[in-house]
């Protein structure tokens, strides 16, 4: 008997997935390929922790492995630098310490078995002997010429069968799409009535804010009666919303818990789920891994817990109709340090827990030390002094989410950190309405002229609210540091 060659069962590829400057990308290798900067890699990542050949991924002794090219910030593995990794189901490697991370997967991928030529032969003559045109030349014995007749007959019956169900078919075909369109209609409708309603709640929130400014300035209180009033129509407003976001199915069961809860906590910061960018969800998660591998979360929660801050910190701002979750801004600001002091810059040093510089300490009623231009603790500056900064700090936000913010949680971050040089004469560029000014239409705009330092800012601060809501959820080992206020 002679030799055949045998067929393998199965073999292995590659599925890679990776952030790149489009968006998410996914690649499937079945051979070899290499990762860096250069444009010949096959996979080509341009980040400034990536080499230009950062590592190549190879098939060798029955594995895929990863390996290091001598990249000077190399590659790591769940914290570690390593040289090689065998790679398994899902293994996710580091282009360097801070670098992008990029997800390998293995996938066996099973060969459909062949038929054998003789049996192939065999069917194929077949079917050209009694039902192929083809084989229908030259005199044929009575079984055969049954049996085409019977076919033809058969096909005839057919054809009449399937051309009703097709008209059928075509018929609902149409009707569905006819419905579909329809649908998509009314939900587009819906959807614009919802984020109109979301955004005027939005103003009113601003009308609210200058409205309790003028009452707060003016000896007659007779004004807090409207206030209230405002207050009840605004609560109304955030119900219909609610009711209108339920038959929208913005929160898709589908959703993971952790997308929920970060759209959950955007529109806590005063922003529109249904006018949220796809990328928005991904730059979150990025942000919570930068959490995750950090244990400064933990330790300034720990300090703020320790000192009795957060109800202090959370009381105030509620005072001020501000989300308590604000409270994770002095957090980024000083990781709850009221003695901590910022270098030195051209409007002086920025001090204490919320890093007011002088001339907003001021404006805020605190009174400024002795030792206003040294980079050290002063107690007879109320910068210091953890509770009065906190209190002009609430007020100074409370400014800027009626007044340049447009009641943009996120864009009011942003303009707490670089205001003066940098964000603000950005956003008092922008129209003077909530749907027009916020954040996402001044990345929109302006990202190319928006400071890294602000930008990290604002996504540090929101994600660690996101984390802040369910810290389990996301695998550390406190409890929500507001639980308790917001159960009040």
């Amino acid at each position: 008997m002679g030799s055949q060659t045998v067929q393998p069962a199965s073999f292995s590829r590659v599925r890679v997935r990776y952030a790149a400057s489009e968006g998410k990308t996914e690649q499937v290798f079945e051979g070899p390929f290499r990762i860096g900067r250069e444009a010949g890699c096959e996979i080509r990542i341009q980040n400034g922790y990536v080499s230009r050949v950062h590592a190549e991924v190879t098939y060798e002794n029955g594995q895929w492995v990863a390996r290091d090219l001598k990249s000077s910030n190399g590659l790591y593995v769940d914290g570690k630098r390593v040289e090689t990794v065998g790679l398994g189901t899902e293994t996710t490697i580091r282009l360097g310490a801070e670098g992008p991370e990029i997800v390998l997967a293995v996938e066996v991928v099973p060969v459909q078995p062949q038929q054998t030529p003789g049996e192939h032969t065999i069917v194929a003559n077949y079917i050209a002997h009694y039902f192929d045109d083809s084989g229908r030349q030259g005199p044929v014995g009575e079984h055969t010429m049954f049996v085409r007749r019977a076919f033809q007959h058969v096909q005839k019956k057919q054809r009449r069968r399937y051309g009703k169900i097709m008209a059928a078919l075509a018929i609902l075909l149409v009707a569905a799409a006819a419905y579909g369109i329809y649908e998509h209609q009314q939900n587009r409708k819906q959807r614009m009535l919802a984020e109109n309603l979301f955004y005027s709640m939005k103003s009113l929130d601003v009308d609210i804010a200058n409205v309790e400014r003028i009452v707060l300035q003016s000896p007659n209180q007779q004004g807090a009666g409207e206030i209230k009033k405002y207050q009840n129509r605004r609560k109304e407003m955030e119900k219909n919303y609610d009711r209108f976001l339920a038959t929208l199915r913005v929160y898709d069961p589908k959703m993971t818990a952790q997308e929920r809860l970060i759209l959950r906590v955007a529109r806590i910061f005063g922003e529109c789920e249904l006018a949220m960018p796809r990328e928005f969800v991904t730059e979150i998660n990025n942000y919570i891994k930068k959490w995750q591998s950090s244990g400064r979360l933990v330790k300034a929660l720990r300090t703020a817990k320790q000192n009795g801050y957060t109800s202090l910190i959370t009381q105030d701002l509620l005072d001020q109709d501000l989300p308590p979750q604000f409270f994770y801004l002095a957090l980024q600001e000083s990781n709850f340090d009221p003695y901590i002091s910022g270098p030195m810059t051209r409007k002086g040093i920025a001090k204490g827990m919320w890093q007011f510089i002088p001339e907003t300490a001021l404006k805020y009623g605190l009174h400024l030390g002795p030792l206003i231009d040294m980079r050290r603790p002063d107690p007879g500056d109320d910068r210091h002094h953890w509770d009065r900064e906190t209190k002009a700090a609430a007020a100074y936000l409370k400014d800027l989410y009626s007044t340049d913010a447009q009641a943009s949680g996120l864009l009011v971050m942003a303009c707490y950190n670089w205001g003066e040089d940098s964000v603000l004469p950005l956003v008092r560029s922008m129209p003077e309405n909530p749907r027009e000014r916020n954040f996402w239409k001044l990345l929109t705009l302006h990202k190319d002229k928006i400071p890294q330092e602000t930008y990290d800012y604002v996504f540090y601060i929101a994600s660690a609210a996101v984390i802040g809501e369910d810290p389990h959820l996301f695998g550390f080992d406190f409890d929500n540091p507001l639980a308790t206020l917001e159960s009040k």
